[in-house]
């Protein structure tokens, strides 16, 4: 009777199992891509641009993090005030595969004839799934609680502030996924149900450089970026020298991470396109099985002609 009593019990016991999803990506070219962690910073330069960005992550483990990034963004100034952006995230860990789709608009507000300060809004969708292939110590046997393959999608906001300066110096602030989604998923375990949570945590950003003015043939850039889900932090510490219209070589410290190389190319026949590689040294425990990690970088800004000046004269004095 027990027995019974029980199975009637569990048969319409809910229970939850929160997991935690994977998070933001990183990327060591986050100076190219301003616009996914902050909206603010959509079309804060001139031109339209395409950034495409490929990372993998500890080369030559199983599982490791894989990410792939393509944000198309453009200053409409010329059109309406702001900017308009349109940014794409694909991130892979383990059996793990996260999307986002965002679309970014920014606000200048003038604060002087040099300086401006952007206000942005990120709106878009964020899915995430797994499809796991799990295996066990006897194959004659499967444990039903763990996550089976699924796939969901939910609401997803980012919101920045951008300052700029004329005077080569920015600033940033943002916070990712503020509306703190959680993707749900149901599996069932001898007649009880679970409700499988995966919350997807919000992220802030905090960001700013420098550039000086011309070493040489070329400058000197150096910026600095923290992200941080309010529990664990990171810090990446960046300086390139730059040499226009040819190409950029500069180095990368991360916190607890790596120290990275990093390698920019502009073709001569291409001028408005640029090629860049890093290759990040792991220092943390990580290097006793890593390769390290590697990113590869595609962007290209397309500047609209300058419009004619129009001259007009009044037909009695022509």
């Amino acid at each position: 009777m027990s027995k019974k009593l029980f199975l009637l019990l569990t048969s319409v016991l809910t229970l939850s199992v929160q997991v935690t999803a994977q998070q933001d990506p990183l990327l060591t070219h986050f100076i190219f891509n301003k616009m996914s962690f902050n909206p603010a910073a959509t079309g804060s330069e001139d031109g339209f641009i395409g950034t495409s960005v490929y990372r993998n992550q500890w080369d030559k483990i199983d599982g490791a993090p894989n990410s792939a990034i393509l944000n198309l963004e453009g200053n409409m100034s010329r059109f309406f005030p702001g900017g308009l952006g349109l940014s794409f995230l694909h991130d892979a860990i383990g059996f793990n595969r996260q999307n986002n789709l965002m679309l970014n608009y920014s606000y200048p507000i003038k604060i002087s004839t040099t300086d401006e300060l952007r206000l942005g809004l990120g709106v878009g969708m964020l899915n995430f799934g797994m499809k796991p292939n799990w295996v066990t110590s006897d194959p004659g046997t499967f444990d039903k609680s763990l996550p089976t393959a699924f796939s969901s999608t939910g609401l997803d906001l980012n919101f920045g502030i951008y300052y700029k300066s004329a005077k080569n110096f920015y600033a940033g602030l943002s916070v990712t996924h503020i509306n703190g989604s959680e993707i749900k998923h149901q599996t069932e375990l001898n007649n009880v149900t679970f409700n499988q949570l995966y919350p997807i945590h919000r992220h802030l950003y905090v960001m700013g450089g420098y550039t000086t003015r011309k070493i040489g043939p070329g400058k000197i850039d150096a910026q600095m970026l923290l992200r941080s889900e309010l529990n664990l932090a990171s810090v990446d510490i960046n300086a390139r020298y730059i040499v226009e219209k040819y190409g950029y070589a500069g180095l990368t410290y991360r916190s607890s991470d790596a120290i990275a190389i990093m390698l920019g190319y502009t073709p001569t026949t291409v001028p408005n396109f640029t090629i860049g590689y890093s290759y990040d040294i792991t220092t943390n425990k990580l290097s006793n099985v890593s390769r390290g990690s590697h990113e590869i970088l595609l962007r290209y800004c397309y500047y609209l002609p300058i419009p004619p000046l129009e001259i007009s004269r009044h037909p009695r004095w022509l």
